[in-house]
């Protein structure tokens, strides 16, 4: 295997130089760190991980814990993870998290314990007293997606403000028949999201007036199939049918557009629907959506925690993440019309 004594004479410069170079650490003139890059790259020289570990004390590898792997929303946050963490340089290690309490419990006593990490990034996850106590002991940085997890750093979603967001641009559009699909108590986890998104539905219909009918509340388990039972319970029932439905994630908000085409339901003609997060499908179902910004958030995570790596402390990463409303063509101005049928009949055509 190529050395680092070879790339220093490659590039004629001492190995001390090649070192700083390549790790990034200590000042090295431009034109020396480029003919060292050139070098290594013409050698096909690679810093051992094991070497700079040694070196430095720091393993150049990010923990990240996670409750699914195989949910859009997770693998789009890891995404973001991996892209910030890769571009300076950092493995990761990924920890799963399951519905299993004692292998959760063997991460937290165990895994975290093996001192393989630098830093650990938690993403919605709800650690109880604990946990955190368990991640503190470690004396590693430690951010956390979603929230509050006080005293760890944390970046967070305003849930109910964007379920507010949601809910008030169908109040705009002139509907008052709003229905809402959100989750079921069993399935209320980690940081109780369908709730704080049910709460916010609800603040705005409160804030215009707007009565709630348990009628218009189906729960659902966040995906494509869950949306579409709900759908189909709102939709085709016998009594009065909802002019729209706010649904807490887009996946379901897509179940329901489905479920709405099968029922000959026009959307957004006859029924006008609205999700969160900012789901890929989005664009292709013309899904009007509040955007969470999933890869990015993954990408502050990491930047944040790399700036606490450096400097000791996340400064300039705002714990408050961005999320804004994306209008496309599931919602319309709600129009009266004398013939709609009610629940369990077709509409005319």
């Amino acid at each position: 295997m190529t050395g680092i004594d070879e790339v220093a004479r490659l590039a004629g410069v001492s190995t001390a130089t090649v070192s700083r170079a390549l790790s990034g650490r200590g000042h090295v003139s431009e034109s020396a760190r480029l003919r060292v890059q050139e070098a290594a790259s013409a050698l096909g020289y690679v810093v051992s991980s094991r070497a700079s570990s040694l070196a430095s004390g720091r393993t150049r590898n990010i923990g990240v814990i996670v409750p699914f792997l195989d949910r859009w929303f997770f693998s789009t946050v890891l995404s973001g993870i991996s892209a910030a963490l890769m571009r300076e340089g950092y493995d990761i290690t990924l920890y799963n998290i399951t519905a299993d309490e004692d292998m959760r419990r063997h991460v937290f006593d165990t895994f975290l314990r093996r001192q393989r990490v630098d830093a650990l990034i938690a993403v919605s996850i709800e650690l109880d007293d604990d946990e955190t106590r368990h991640l503190l002991d470690l004396g590693l940085p430690v951010i956390v997606i979603g929230g509050p997890s006080s005293p760890l750093d944390t970046l967070t979603v305003d849930d109910v403000a964007v379920a507010q967001l949601a809910t008030e641009h169908l109040i705009a559009l002139g509907h008052r028949d709003i229905a809402h699909i959100g989750a079921s108590p069993a399935f209320d986890l980690d940081f109780h999201i369908p709730t704080n998104r049910r709460r916010g539905f609800e603040r705005a219909m409160a804030n215009a007036g707007i009565p709630l009918d348990p009628a218009f509340f189906e729960p659902a388990d966040f995906t494509v199939e869950g949306g579409y039972r709900a759908a189909k319970q709102l939709l085709g029932r016998p009594g009065p049918r909802p002019t729209a439905v706010f649904a807490a994630s887009d996946e379901m908000a897509v179940g329901a557009i489905l479920a709405a085409r099968d029922l000959g339901v026009s959307v957004p003609e006859d029924l006008s629907v609205v999700g969160i997060d900012g789901h890929e499908l989005g664009e292709f179902f013309r899904l009007t959506t509040v955007d969470q910004f999933p890869f990015r958030q993954g990408e502050r995570a990491a930047e944040a925690v790399l700036a606490t790596l450096t400097d000791g402390e996340a400064a300039g990463i705002p714990a408050a993440l961005p999320f804004g409303l994306n209008v496309r063509g599931t919602t319309a101005r709600r129009v009266q019309r004398e013939n709609l049928p009610a629940r369990g009949g077709m509409p005319p055509y």
